[in-house]
C-alpha cells in the first residue's frame, strides 16, 4: 500500500519551513543567506540621546555580542576622547573571537591611534554629499579621493582590515560616488561602506545602488542605514538581495535620532528568509538578554511591538486567529518564538476570545469540558467582558466557578 504523500491537503510538506514565505526567488548577487554583521551599538550607539557606556558597561556589552556570534564589533573613533582610547584598547585585549573596528574620520592622525590600540580593523568615513562637504569637513572631492586613498595605504601598511564609507551616500551625485568607491577598491579596501546617514533611501534606492556598485568594485560591500522614515530593515534586507555583504546594527536600534538598523529586527527578518544559516551562526536564544542588558543601560523600555522581545510579539488574542494558531501556529506566525527562546501567548481573557482558547485554557487547568460546555462558558466570559477589562485571574475564576457548577449538578 502507497504511502500517503506529504503533500495531501492540510498537511505540510517535510520539506518545507512551515514558517516561510513560499518560493524564494534565487539571485546569484543576493546575500541574504551569507550575510555578515557589524554590530554598532558601541559606537552608533554610544550618539543615542540616553547612552553614556562606562568601561565596565562596553566590555559587558562587547562579550554578550560575541557570545551572540557577531563578525565584528565597532568601536567609537579611539580620538573622540582620551577615555574612548583606553575603552577601545581594553576591548581589544579581551581576545573576542569577533573582529574589533575603530571608526576614524578620513585623517592619517585619527589612523595612526586607532592602529595604536591594536584593533583588527579601521572603519574610515568621509562625507560626500555636497551638504556635508560645504557644511562640515569643507573639503572637494579631488581632495577626498586623495586623502582616502594615502589613509588607506597606510593602515594596509599596518595590516589591519580597512573599509572606506562616504557618508550621506543617497544624497551624494552618482558619479562622485562611484568614482571615489572605483578609486579606493583599487587602492585595496577589504569593504566600502554605503551609509544612508539621514534614513532619507527607500528600498527601492538601495537595491538600485548597491546593485549598480557592485558592478564597479570588486571588494565587500558594507550598508549603513538610518531608520528616521521607518525603512532600516527592509532597506538592508534589500541591500543583501543586491549584494552587499554586510550589515551595520545596534541593539535595539539605538543611535543618532531614530537609530539605525536594529540587530533583533534584522534577525527578525532574517530567520523568515534563511533560517537554517541564521540559526547555525547566531545564538539567537540570547537576543533578549542583550536588548534588555542595553535597554537598562540606556533607561528605556523594550517597546511592546518589538520584534521578538515586544511584550506582544507572539500574543494572539482575536478567536479567529487564536483558533489557528492552536491548530498549527505557523498559520499566524511567520517566526517561531522557540527560535528566540520565546513562548507565544494565546489571549483568552477579552470579548474576542474563542471557544477554542477557552478549551486550551480549561485544559491546562486541568479542567475537561465538552465543546459544548466550552463554548457556553466562553458566552459568560465575553458577557463580563462587555462590561468592564478582564484580568487572566477572572477568566480563570469563571471557568472554575462554570466546572464547579457542572460537577454539582447545578446550573452553570
Amino acid at each position: 500500500m502507497p504511502s500517503p504523500s506529504n503533500n495531501s491537503p492540510g498537511s505540510t510538506p517535510l520539506n518545507r519551513n512551515p514558517y516561510g514565505h513560499g518560493t524564494q526567488v534565487s539571485d546569484f548577487l543576493s546575500n541574504v543567506s551569507r550575510f555578515k554583521i557589524i554590530e554598532s551599538t558601541l559606537r552608533e550607539g554610544e550618539q543615542f540621546a540616553n547612552a553614556f557606556f562606562d568601561t565596565q558597561k562596553k566590555i559587558q556589552i562587547a562579550t554578550a555580542l560575541d557570545e551572540f556570534g557577531v563578525d565584528y564589533i565597532e568601536l567609537t573613533n579611539p580620538c573622540a576622547s582620551e577615555q574612548s582610547r583606553l575603552d577601545c584598547e581594553a576591548i581589544c585585549r579581551l581576545g573576542l573571537k569577533a573582529k574589533v573596528l575603530a571608526h576614524i574620520r578620513c585623517h592619517m592622525d585619527d589612523a595612526r591611534v586607532a592602529v595604536a590600540t591594536g584593533v583588527d580593523g579601521v572603519n574610515v568615513m568621509i562625507g560626500t554629499s555636497s551638504l556635508m562637504r560645504q557644511h562640515s569637513h569643507g573639503k572637494d572631492m579631488e581632495y577626498i579621493k586623495r586623502t582616502a586613498v594615502e589613509v588607506i595605504s597606510y593602515l594596509k601598511t599596518q595590516g589591519v582590515e580597512v573599509r572606506f564609507s562616504t557618508e550621506d551616500s543617497f544624497r551624494s551625485d552618482l558619479v562622485d560616488l562611484l568614482s571615489i568607491y572605483a578609486a579606493v577598491d583599487q587602492a585595496g579596501v577589504h569593504r566600502v561602506g554605503v551609509a544612508d546617514t539621514i534614513g532619507c533611501a527607500s528600498p527601492r534606492q538601495v537595491y538600485e545602488l548597491i546593485r549598480v556598485l557592485r558592478g564597479v568594485v570588486s571588494c565587500d560591500i558594507e550598508t549603513h542605514f538610518h531608520d528616521d522614515a521607518g525603512c532600516a530593515i527592509a532597506n538592508a534586507y534589500c541591500a543583501l538581495e543586491a549584494g552587499a555583504t554586510h550589515i551595520d546594527t545596534s541593539v535595539l536600534g539605538i543611535g543618532e535620532r531614530n537609530g539605525i538598523t536594529p540587530l533583533g529586527g534584522l534577525m527578525a527578518r532574517m530567520v523568515g528568509t534563511h533560517p537554517e544559516y541564521v540559526k547555525e551562526k547566531y545564538r539567537l536564544d540570547r537576543i533578549k538578554e542583550i536588548e534588555d542588558l542595553v535597554a537598562e543601560a540606556v533607561q528605556v523600555n523594550i517597546p511592546f511591538n518589538n520584534p521578538i522581545t515586544g511584550f506582544c510579539a507572539f500574543t494572539h488574542k482575536a478567536g479567529i486567529h487564536a483558533k489557528a494558531i492552536l491548530n498549527d501556529p505557523s498559520t499566524y506566525e511567520i517566526i517561531n518564538p522557540a527560535d528566540f527562546g520565546m513562548a507565544r501567548y494565546v489571549h483568552f481573557a477579552s470579548r474576542l476570545t474563542g471557544w477554542n482558547a477557552i478549551r486550551s485554557r480549561a485544559q491546562q487547568l486541568n479542567i475537561s469540558m465538552t465543546d459544548e460546555q466550552c463554548k457556553e462558558c466562553t458566552a459568560k466570559i465575553k458577557a463580563l467582558a462587555d462590561i468592564r477589562p478582564l484580568a487572566i485571574d477572572d477568566a480563570d475564576s469563571i471557568i472554575r466557578a462554570y466546572y464547579r457548577n457542572i460537577q454539582s449538578g447545578e446550573t452553570p
